[in-house]
């Protein structure tokens, strides 16, 4: 056997026993709970993957804002609509009973701010109605949904609003995702194939300062590893049932290297904490694993 040959067998079997292990890991957080998890890794440089449950359509709950403002911000690079350009904010958009930092800050003020700050916190601070502000000026999910699909990315469908989800439970449903679909958009993203330099160097810095589920993926990481995330979480039903406790995220490793990680935590009956842990626990095991 020639010595490239010897050699390119010795490093799949390594790679082989250490996916292995990773799994195994992954496998022991997962057991005994009462819920389905997706979760998928992408290596970005090294082409790295691991998937489990990688396939099933799971309801995204907010991680679709990121879609979301890909989708503005490409309506952006087109000329159609322009980060400084103002958005009236009004009790007509500032719904109530509803996660919505951007109406704390400017309830009864009739106020007027730049597209960029309604993206901002949609996306930074998760916020439900910057969300649906976001999805009027693009005429709609079918927008997002025309837009994601040009872009080659499956295993994704938008059809409902944030008001929509909170009038009835089960829309969310709806607007799925699979893991493995997730880090495929991710890693177009970060290689530019979804916006232009600009405008994602703008999105890019936008899901850095992400501030909401302190509690998952970042918890266990390095302190300042830089993460750029999105999250989602559905609450909790009458029937103690969680919809979706979720998170996606681009994170950089000390080498200067990459990987995406999507965890989807769906219809579970686990209380909030051990499915915020499942996410927590998983993305410190795939933390070790790229910095064996």
């Amino acid at each position: 056997m020639k010595k490239t040959a010897f050699f390119f067998l010795l490093i799949s079997a390594f790679t082989f026993a250490q996916t292995s292990l990773l799994e195994q890991k992954i496998n022991s957080i997962l057991k005994n709970k009462k819920a389905t998890v997706g979760v998928s890794v992408l290596g970005f440089e090294n082409g790295f993957t691991y998937n489990k449950n990688a396939d099933k359509k799971l309801p995204m709950q907010s991680v679709f804002k990121f879609h979301i403002a890909a989708t503005v911000l490409n309506a952006i690079d087109q000329g159609k609509l322009y980060l400084d350009q103002k958005i009236k904010l009004d009790q007509s958009n500032l719904l109530e009973n509803t996660w919505s930092p951007l109406r704390d800050q400017y309830a009864g003020k009739n106020a007027e701010v730049p597209l960029s700050e309604v993206i901002e916190y949609t996306v930074a601070k998760s916020d439900n109605n910057g969300c649906d502000i976001l999805l009027r000026l693009l005429g709609g999910t079918r927008t997002v949904q025309k837009f994601i699909d040009s872009k080659g990315v499956q295993g994704f469908q938008i059809k409902y609003n944030e008001e929509d989800m909170h009038k009835d439970w089960n829309v969310q449903y709806e607007n799925y995702s699979t893991t493995k679909s997730a880090v495929d958009i991710l890693k177009k993203f970060y290689d530019g194939k979804i916006l232009s330099k600009k405008s994602t160097d703008y999105l890019m810095k936008v899901l850095w300062s992400t501030s909401t589920g302190l509690n998952k993926m970042v918890e266990q990481l390095p302190k300042n590893t830089p993460v750029a995330r999105k999250t989602g979480a559905s609450g909790k039903n009458k029937a103690g049932l969680t919809g979706a406790e979720n998170e996606i995220g681009i994170i950089t490793l000390p080498n200067g290297k990459h990987y995406a990680l999507a965890v989807f935590v769906s219809n579970s009956t686990e209380t909030d904490a051990v499915n915020c842990r499942m996410i927590s626990d998983i993305s410190r095991e795939v933390w070790e694993y790229f910095n064996k």
